[in-house]
This record gives structure tokens, C-alpha cells and sequence, in this order.
């Protein structure tokens, strides 16, 4: 978050969310809060079906360990997908790799595709020589120990997403945005295939599993100096959520949709400046124990909301009627009060620095305290507080809030670069409080709470989230 002097009263986008619990002509299909993109939310085990016999596909410098053994495994089965569907839905014919290969970055290294691997902590497609590459010594078993088996699967099914590309005809002068980001919305259309069942050797779960997959998508994102223009840019997390959710919902055809043009108009990467200016405002922490802070958040959120009653007030008393546990904000709605835990709220808002710990950085504690209050909104609305559907209608409401203080809108709070992809962190924790209902009770599927934020976000229209999510 950044803050500018003074304030300027800002237009206001919301419409009164009164009646909108009612059905409302040309309103949007609500969505199941139990479902994940029309798919049950479950949270087994995800990862290589128990019994399944390794591919054997030969991999090139491999050591035949158990890293080589899975990503080879995830090959087999993303190719497997895209025999079936490259026919189905592009009419072309998907014709294998022709190599894999493996090498060690902390090894003395290798060359693949004219570039030395030693000190490479990555994963690659070369097209010139139709090879998916891969890091066995550190990214892989990173990934497989820290997130699960199922962040491997995404990575290399990203990887192979590239390989369509080229199989596609995709020019090679594509803008390195436009590669990235289809490559996510791929591998969310092979995930889908998945959790469908539909893959003989891998499962994933839609709670747990999909989590697994985001948090890959998080970790391996843009820093907050790169625009979504620059040479090399594979995108935020904010965005390259979004696309992987595309193609989980929609399926491969609408990741052929993405373009230059389709993502200049979705990006919240672009926009903020230079990267100099984007690595300084960044930086800029706000702590919401600052008194100033705390005022600006509220005036925000007054603005955004334009609420026929009495505003809810922020105070540090005791929390009232959450269930949840390490609830850092709740909302009274007998007293219209939002009781904060500051001290718990501005350690979730210390961003993590290199061998401290931290939280995860300020704008996850900003929409914590955002999502208490949409739930005033919703009351006056004649909205239920409890349940699933609440929930996600605080997370729509808040992305709604959050696009209120973007960047070019006048007023003292703003959004810096990386602010959404703290949200995206806050959702995919345990205890969300983002997608909570009044008693913190949160979405059990990380994959919708972002859908729901998101829904909120790019419609600009606070009317969106008591249509969708009633």
C-alpha cells in the first residue's frame, strides 16, 4: 500500500446493494459455494495415483531418481491430454517431444539449447530443439518437499503448455506475456482433466490440490519491478492466477484467446511506472497501527460504500461471535462495530525479509479489515452474515474495495505493485479472513476465494457480488 497527502473525494463506483438478494433481471447465475468451477470441492491426496507404473519415458541425463522419475510421469500424462485434445479442439495432431533432459543446477552443468544449466534453477521448453528441460537438483524437489506433487505437475505442464504453442503455430516474435500466460491457462485446462478423473496416472484435489497449484503459481511470479511488457515477464500472481483459472474453467480453446490486447486490458502488473518506482513503492509498508493509515483505510472504504446508515467503527475491544481461530478482525452487527487484534494485523502486514520471519505484507492486513466491513454493507443490504455463500461474497466485495484505490484514482490510499498477489497469499492460507463469513469462517476451496475477489476486481461493480454470490 502507498499513502498520499490530503484527499480528494473520490467518484463512487458502488451501487447500494439493497434488493439485490432479490432475483434481478439479467442478473449473473449464482454460483455454488460447495462447487469449484462446477467440480466438488475435495481435498484428498493429490499427486501419482497409488499403484501407477512409471512411464519409462527416457530422459536425457537423468539419474533415474525419483524427481526424474515424477516429472517424466507428468510429461507422459500432459502429452497423454494433449493427444486427445489438440484433435478435438484445434484439429491438429500433437506430436511428442522430442527429448526431455535433466540436469543438477548445483552440478558442474551441462549445455541445452546453446546455454550452460549450472546455477539454472528453472524449468524449460527450447523450441529449436523440442525439448522440456528440467532442474532436479533444486526446483523440483523444492517444489515436490515445500508444496506437493502437485506444484511438479503444474510446472511441467506449463512447460509443455509452450510446446502447444509451437505445435500451434504461435509466431516466435509473441510478446513473452502472451507465451506465459497461455502456457498457465494450459495447464489449468490439463488440471481441469485431472480433477475430472479423466488422467489414468494423477489425481488432484479441487481444495488442497488446486491450493498446491496456486501457491506454485505465487512463488514463481514477477517481482514487483517488472511490468507485464518487459522482455522475459510471465506475469504477477494476481494475473497468472487468473489465467490458469481461465483455462480450468473454460478449457484450451479460451487460452488460445489470450493476446497482447486481452491482457493489457486485465493486467494489474502494468501500469505503475518504471521499475525503479515500482521496486520503491513496494517497498513502502504501511503499518495499520498508524493512526493516519487507520483513517485513510476507513475514509476508502466510506467512499467505496456508500452506506444509507451509520458506518461501522473501528475499535481494538474484544472480538464478538467468530468461531474461528487466530481471527485477527471481526465484525458486531449488534453494536456496528469492527473489533481489531492490531498487533496480530500488522505482523500478517510485516512482509517476510530474508532470515526474519514475517507475515505477508501490508495489503493482506488492509483487506482483512476491508472484508469486516463489507459485512456491514451486506447487512444493509438484508443479506445473510453466516455461511459459505456470505463468504464468498466478502471476497467478492472486498476485490470490489480494492478496485476503488487503484492506481490513478485520487485519494490517499493506494495500491502498489504486489498488493493483489499478498491477497492472493491471504487466500490461500488456512484462515482466511478475505473469504470469511461473520464468523471467520472461511471457503474451503482457495481456488474459489480468488475466483470470488477476482469477480469483485475486474468488474468494478459492487452490484456484481450480490447478484453472483446470493
Amino acid at each position: 500500500m502507498t499513502r498520499r497527502s490530503g484527499w480528494a473525494i473520490l467518484v463512487s463506483l458502488a451501487l447500494c446493494l439493497t434488493g439485490c438478494a432479490t432475483t434481478v433481471r439479467g442478473a449473473a447465475q449464482p454460483v455454488d459455494p460447495t462447487r469449484v468451477a462446477g467440480l466438488a470441492i475435495t481435498d484428498g491426496p493429490s499427486g501419482l495415483k497409488p499403484g501407477v507404473l512409471d512411464a519409462a519415458l527416457p530422459v536425457d541425463g537423468g539419474d533415474g531418481g525419483e524427481i526424474d522419475k515424477l516429472a517424466a510421469n507428468a510429461v507422459a500424462d500432459v502429452q497423454r491430454y494433449w493427444r486427445e485434445q489438440l484433435p478435438a479442439v484445434f484439429n491438429r495432431e500433437f506430436r511428442p517431444l522430442a527429448t526431455l533432459a535433466s540436469y543438477d543446477s548445483a552440478g558442474r552443468g551441462r549445455v541445452l539449447c546453446g546455454a550452460p544449466t549450472a546455477g539454472l534453477v528453472n524449468a524449460f521448453y527450447c523450441a529449436t530443439d523440442d525439448v522440456v528441460a528440467w532442474d532436479r537438483g533444486e526446483l523440483l524437489p523444492m517444489l515436490n518437499d515445500s508444496i506437493g506433487q502437485a506444484a511438479v505437475m503444474a510446472v511441467l505442464a506449463h512447460e509443455i503448455g509452450h510446446a502447444v504453442q509451437f505445435r500451434l503455430g504461435l509466431p516466435g516474435a509473441t510478446p513473452s506475456i502472451v507465451k506465459e500466460q497461455q502456457a498457465d491457462c494450459y495447464t489449468g485446462a490439463y488440471l481441469r482433466w485431472v480433477a475430472e478423473g479423466k488422467s489414468p496416472m494423477f489425481q488432484v484435489s479441487t481444495g488442497r490440490g488446486l491450493n498446491e497449484v496456486l501457491t506454485a503459481l505465487f512463488q514463481i511470479r514477477d517481482s514487483a519491478g517488472v511490468a507485464f511488457d518487459d522482455a522475459g515477464a510471465h506475469g504477477n500472481a494476481f494475473d497468472r492466477v487468473s489465467a490458469f483459472q481461465f483455462g480450468f474453467t473454460d478449457g484450451p480453446a479460451r487460452c488460445a484467446k489470450i493476446d497482447e490486447r486481452e491482457i493489457e486490458g486485465r493486467s494489474t502488473q502494468g501500469g505503475f511506472g518504471s521499475a525503479a518506482a515500482n521496486e520503491r513503492a513496494a517497498a513502502e509498508n504501511v503499518r495499520l497501527d498508524d493512526r493516519a493509515a487507520l483513517a485513510d483505510l476507513t475514509t476508502s472504504l466510506r467512499q467505496a460504500f456508500r452506506l444509507a446508515a451509520t458506518p461501522p467503527t473501528l475499535t481494538t475491544g474484544a472480538a464478538c461471535g467468530v468461531t474461528a481461530e487466530d481471527a485477527l478482525a471481526s465484525y458486531c452487527s449488534e453494536s456496528n462495530q469492527i473489533n481489531l487484534d492490531l498487533e496480530g494485523l500488522v505482523r500478517i502486514g510485516t512482509p517476510p525479509r530474508r532470515g526474519r520471519q514475517g507475515g505477508i505484507g501490508d495489503f493482506a492486513a488492509f483487506a482483512e479489515v476491508a472484508s469486516r466491513y463489507t459485512l456491514a454493507v451486506q447487512q444493509e443490504g438484508g443479506f445473510r452474515l453466516d455461511g459459505p455463500v456470505a463468504a464468498q461474497r466478502t471476497a467478492c466485495l472486498t476485490g470490489f474495495w480494492a478496485s476503488t484505490i487503484v492506481d490513478g484514482r485520487r485519494g490517499s490510499l493506494t495500491l502498489a505493485p504486489g498488493d493483489l498477489d499478498e491477497a492472493i497469499a491471504e487466500m490461500l492460507t488456512r484462515n482466511s479472513l478475505i473469504a470469511a463469513d461473520v464468523r471467520g469462517r472461511t471457503v474451503p476451496a482457495g481456488f474459489a476465494r480468488v475466483a470470488a475477489f477476482r469477480d469483485g476486481f475486474s468488474s468494478g461493480d459492487q452490484e456484481t457480488c450480490g447478484k453472483k454470490y446470493r
